[in-house]
């Protein structure tokens, strides 16, 4: 049963190992800047939720492009919003399991799905004008 599953996923090509471990590292930033106690981050980022909107758009994005299927990216990111967000409340400064704050993740991710989705289809239009 293993070798069955293991022998239809195909393997990673160079770039999407590439955007894999790009992808590591968008996640690990939004785990320091989730984690770290509020007091030490800087106090003029812009609105709290366009940063979380933008942070697992982000995300979602570099998940699809790292060979993950779109349902897949979009759970994945949306569960590790709210991951990030139960791991918060314990840290000085934060409000963890914020409802406002796990929206605006999963709308985010559900946007880079989206627009991953349209990029996509535009490229499949257009052939002519992305290949080399």
């Amino acid at each position: 049963m293993i070798r069955r599953f293991m022998h239809r996923r195909p393997h990673l090509t160079p770039r999407q190992c590439l955007f894999a471990l790009l992808t590591c590292g968008w996640a690990a930033a939004i785990a320091w800047g989730s984690l770290t106690p509020a007091d030490t981050l800087p106090r003029d980022l812009p609105w709290d939720k366009l940063n979380h909107f933008i942070a697992y758009g982000g995300l979602a994005i570099g998940l699809g492009l790292s060979g993950c299927r779109r349902g897949t990216a979009l759970i994945a990111a949306v569960a590790f919003g709210a991951a990030i967000e139960f791991l918060q409340i314990p840290v000085p400064g934060r409000h963890g399991g914020d409802p406002a704050d796990l929206l605006a993740n999963g709308l985010g991710a559900l946007s880079g799905i989206l627009l991953g989705l349209g990029v996509a289809a535009f490229r499949e239009r257009h052939p002519q004008r992305h290949r080399q």
